[in-house]
């Protein structure tokens, strides 16, 4: 008699034992490295984890996600670049153009987005719109039209300035915006590319390093100043969900993600395919 209701007892305790891992996960809250943070979901349009959410912080390279957009909206992704001088020594990464060197659009947005070359922001600014500052005016409209009122940019690679922010929730929705365009999303997830010709050919790798790090990672962009610290945008498609994982000022930046999408991916029952 005693066995028996021992047994009783100790069955539903072993499947709560069995099972108890996986409800922690689905509840528990990530504890993460970044200053601010967002978890977004852009099919269901919800956010899924905050933290700091809405204090304007630089972003850095994240700079460049508008900078494509107005690149790629412009529709001249086939018309070539000649590098004039204005356009080379610009401070940070760089594809160290040359001056006479010849880039299709296209090849330049390669360049910003998976070098994060300062120089083909600066090229591909003065190119389509004559000036860095009527692309930079360009760039502020386009947040306007979509909504977006804690973000303003000075420039088109985001190396610091004073009057250059966003918060961690509008460079999610500015994101979610930017993967509807099915060029972005090639562009951004694409893991090595060779552009330009003869000496000049260069192999581009992508300096997002979560492409590789978490199954299905299909982008956005890494960036980083001493004064911004680490910033991050990636992207995940999986099931009915469309993720969106944004840190600002995260010194533990590849971390944080994995948390944060493992997270959300349990929040909404996805599974990896």
């Amino acid at each position: 008699m005693i066995q028996k209701i021992l047994k009783r007892l100790l069955i539903p305790f072993i499947a709560i034992s069995f099972l108890s891992p996986l409800t922690v996960k689905a509840i528990g809250t990530p504890d993460v490295s970044a200053r601010c943070a967002v978890l977004y979901d852009a099919n269901s349009k919800v956010f899924l984890y905050e933290k700091n959410a809405d204090e304007r912080r630089g972003m850095a390279s994240t700079t460049k996600i508008a900078t494509a957009l107005v690149v790629i909206e412009s529709g001249r992704l086939d018309e070539v670049v000649t590098i004039t001088e204005d356009m080379t020594g610009i401070e940070g990464s760089s594809l160290y153009l040359k001056v006479g060197e010849r880039l299709s659009v296209k090849e330049l947005l390669y360049g910003l987005m998976l070098r994060s070359a300062n120089d083909a922001s600066v090229a591909l600014a003065t190119y389509l719109y004559g000036s860095v500052d009527a692309f930079v005016e360009e760039m502020n409209a386009l947040c306007l039209r979509i909504g977006l009122s804690d973000t303003h940019f000075e420039n088109p690679h985001g190396l610091d300035g004073e009057n250059h922010y966003t918060t961690a929730r509008e460079l999610a929705l500015l994101s979610a915006y930017a993967e509807e365009n099915a060029i972005f999303r090639e562009v951004v997830s694409t893991k090595s590319i060779r552009i330009g010709e003869g000496e000049n050919r260069r192999l581009l790798v992508n300096h997002n390093k979560m492409l590789s790090m978490y199954d299905g990672v299909c982008g956005i962009k890494t960036g980083f100043t001493k004064k911004c610290g680490r910033t991050l945008v990636t992207s995940i498609y999986r099931g009915t969900g469309h993720l969106i994982c944004v840190t600002l000022n995260a010194p533990d930046d590849w971390s944080d993600h994995k948390k944060l999408l493992m997270y959300g991916e349990s929040m909404l029952g996805l599974k990896q395919e």
